[in-house]
Formats: C-alpha cells, structure tokens, sequence
C-alpha cells in the first residue's frame, strides 16, 4: 500500500517483475553505460526497499524519505510506488546499503569508482534516537555524511546494518598496525541493550562496543529489531539487547536462570563447552525475534530464538534459546568440510555416497513422519478450536478470529482479550452470548443436582441397610 512492491497500490501474493528500472535511466546514463543495467544486490526493511545496480547507483521504492513543507522539520515519508535513483550520489558508486523502519545508511565510494577502502558513510530518514549517529535526533531528508567515518578519517567502514531504530557498523584501520582487529560501532536507540554499551541510554553518535575483544575480527553484523549480533572470523558470536540478545522473546527462560535484556556482548557458543565456537562462519542474521547464522563455510545452518511457524528450521514450532542445527542437507550433525568430494573421489567412493545417501533418505522420511504427525495433531486442534468457536459465538472459527496480542507476541491475556471482545461486540453477539452462558449454567446447575440426588440416594439406601 506504500509502494514498496514497486508496482500499482495492489498486494501481490506472486513475484512481480519490475519493468520500470529500463526506463528510468537517463539518455546520459544509457549513453555512458552500452552494457544492460542489472541488479547486482537488494535490501529491504520497515516500509522501504532498495536495489544497488551494475553501474553503482541506489534505487529506492516504498516509504522515501523526502524533503517536503508540510511538517515543521520539513522531512515526511512519501510513498513511491516505482524505483527511483537517489541522485545524491550520482558520479559515485553504492556499495552497501542498509535501512530501519524509517531511516537508511549506505557506504558510497568517495570518487567515482569504489578503489577497497575509500568508502563514505552516509545517513538519512527519521532520527528520533539519534540512529542516523549525525550527533543530533533532527531528521534528514537528504543522505549526509557520518563525520566519523568521512572520507580522511583513519576507520574503513565494511559492514553496516540497521535495527528498528538503531544502527551498527563494522570498520577495522586503513593504516597497517599491529592488531589486526576491528571494532563495531552502534548507535540511536538503546533502551533495551542493542547498543552494546553496558546501559540502556541511546548514543547520538557512533560509539564503539568496547567489551567485544580487540583482537577479534569481525566478519558479519546484523540488527533485529531490538537485538545485535556479530560474528568474528574465528567462530565466536555475541548477541546483545532485548531477552538476553534473542530479540523479542517474551517468557523467554534460560538454564542459567538469568533473565532480561543483555546491555553487554554475550558470548554464544555453538554446543557448550565441548564446542564453543562456530566451525567457518560466513555471515549472521537477525529476524525480529530469531538469529540465523551460515557456518561451516556455507554448508551448515544454525538458528536460535521465537520458533513459532517453524521460522528456526529445525522441524520444531517450539522457542529455542540456544543455538540448534536447521534441518538442510546434509542433516548429519558430524558434519566435516572434507566430507565434500571431487567428482574423481565419488566415483572411488560410490558405495560409501551410497549408505550416506541412504541415511540421509531415512532421516528425511522419519522427518516427514513426524511433520505428517504434528500436521494430524493440529488439523485436530483446528477442528475442536472451530465447534468450539461455533457453539459460543454461531459462525466457524476464522484466522482474523485469533487475537492481534497472540499473533504480534505469542502472549495471550483471556481477562483483557475477553473484555476487548465483549466491548467491541455488537447487540446480536452480546444476546447470544447471554443464551449461551445461560444454557451452560443452567446444564451445569443440572448436572451437580442429579449428582447430588445420587448421592443422597446412595447415603439413604446405605443407611437402610445398615440399619436393617
């Protein structure tokens, strides 16, 4: 509805193609450029979703941040329902981009052409924490530049990614030194612990995550909503922010018996202390209440947190709070880089690929197994969940009938919920309701009173023969 399909103002349940990026280009660029234009990456968060193309240049859609009169600070979102170039940094090159729910960061080469370790970081979109780090909450309309890592300032930015309201960036030295570490900086909101900082006041500026190691070199950054993560070249991962790093997990209950919000890194370890780091990590990513992270050089997945709808991939529905393998090929959890063959060696080995092939089979069947069970079990919840809904309130049980609490959180209040239902409810609803609730009282009422009878009864004829 905001444009963030790129197309009309219609939802799309199938993949649209995006026609308008061929012609929107200028005779100048089509001039300057013979070879056909081409999407090289994608980023897409909140209400806004951008394209980096072949040439260097950002496209953006959806929710824009633009210049306008209308609001005294003279920023607002307008939608965009077609990819448009920010023009700003035409005669540059985008290399990465990330955004909020209202605010973006790009790295931009500081000449034409992106020569390794030039890059400048730009900000720009809402900044009521201070997440665009330009040292004020004032929103900007139009991408500036973050003084600290300006084009003559000693850190590299190479990584860059952004919460609801906050940000994060990884830069290591641009000068040889004697560490070779890098250090993550984070800013804007932080008043559930996604800074990192040891405390939940939000920070203006970019500062540093200092009680992450100085020898580590940090390969990968993401940011949940309220959450962060970084992984380091050598396997290790801390989370930090909302539920001790998860994100947002109410109830969330750990081993340690420690609860709450992480204001510092914590170290999370792959399987205890028999293996506390992570076998070749390639890159983290945060949802807004899980973690997933590429291990094993690609060939491994791992994935920690809110696991309704099955999100963490490990055939469960249930919430995780450490670290558990998904289920992608291959499943084996001994799982070895030299496991992997050239085409000579397979044919060497064929009988082995067999009996792994085979194993693999069996997993997968027993897997569907228990899919095919859990799909019977809740086709049987569904189904009570419906005569139920059906005898209290005279119509089938519906999706839009789930509680909006259950659905955003997880968490369900019946107290609230019911008054929130009866307060909405309309003339025809509330009266059956009253039937329903007097029918149901009035079988109650008779059902304890024909017990009673019995019991009575009983104590009556136990008495006649006693005395007999």
């Amino acid at each position: 509805m905001d444009g963030q399909l790129g197309g009309n103002e219609e939802n799309s349940a199938v993949p649209c193609l995006m026609e308008q990026f061929l012609d929107s280009l200028t005779d100048e660029s089509k001039a300057k450029y013979k070879a056909p234009i081409k999407i090289c990456s994608v980023k897409a968060g909140g209400m806004m979703s951008f394209a980096i193309d072949n040439i260097g240049a950002l496209w953006i859609w959806g929710n824009c941040p633009q210049q306008t009169s209308v609001t005294e600070a003279g920023f607002s979102l307008v939608s965009s329902f077609t990819p448009v170039p920010v023009w700003d940094f035409y005669g540059h090159t985008v290399v990465k981009v990330a955004c909020g729910s209202e605010h973006v960061l790009a790295l931009v080469s500081a000449g034409e052409t992106y020569k390794g370790e030039d890059l400048v970081c730009y900000s720009w979109g809402n900044n009521n924490h201070g997440q665009l780090g330009l040292g004020d909450r004032e929103p900007r309309s139009r991408p500036e530049i973050i003084e600290m890592f300006k084009q003559d300032s000693p850190w590299a930015v190479y990584e860059v990614a952004c919460g609801s309201f906050h940000t994060a960036l990884l830069t290591h030295k641009k000068r040889p030194s004697d560490t070779l570490g890098s250090t993550c900086w984070t800013f804007g909101l932080g008043e559930n612990g996604q800074l990192g900082h040891g405390t939940t006041q939000s920070a203006l500026v970019p500062e540093p995550v200092k009680e992450l190691p100085q020898y580590a070199y940090l390969i990968s950054v993401d940011c949940g909503l309220f959450h962060t993560s970084v992984v380091s070249s050598a396997g290790e991962l801390w989370s930090w922010g909302m539920e001790r790093g998860l994100g947002l997990c109410p109830n969330a209950s750990f081993s340690s018996g420690e609860t709450g919000d992480a204001y510092s890194p914590l170290l999370i370890q792959c399987n205890g202390l028999r293996e506390p780091k992570f076998q070749d990590p390639v890159q983290v990513a945060c949802g807004a209440a899980h973690t997933v992270l590429v291990a094993h050089d690609g060939h491994k997945l791992w994935s920690w947190g809110r696991g309704r709808s099955g999100i963490l991939g490990n055939g469960k529905a249930v919430d995780c709070f450490a670290p558990s393998v998904v289920m992608w090929p291959p499943l084996t959890e001994d799982f070895k880089q030299e496991e992997l063959k050239t085409a000579v060696e397979e044919d060497k080995t064929g009988e082995k690929d067999s009996e792994r092939v085979e194993e693999m089979d069996k997993k997968l069947s027993s897997a569907m197994e228990e899919i095919k069970l859990l799909q019977s079990k809740l086709s049987v919840m569904e189904r009570y969940a419906s005569i139920l809904h059906g005898s209290i309130f005279g119509k089938p049980f519906e999706e839009q009938d789930i509680p909006m609490s259950l659905k955003t959180t997880g968490f369900f209040d019946i107290t609230k919920e019911w008054e929130n239902m009866l307060e909405s409810a309309d003339r025809s609803t509330l009266l059956r309701l009253e039937m329903f609730y007097r029918k149901m009282v009035g079988s109650v009422k008779d059902k304890l009173m024909k017990r009673r009878i019995q019991e009575i009864i009983k104590e009556t004829l136990h008495s006649s023969t006693t005395g007999i």
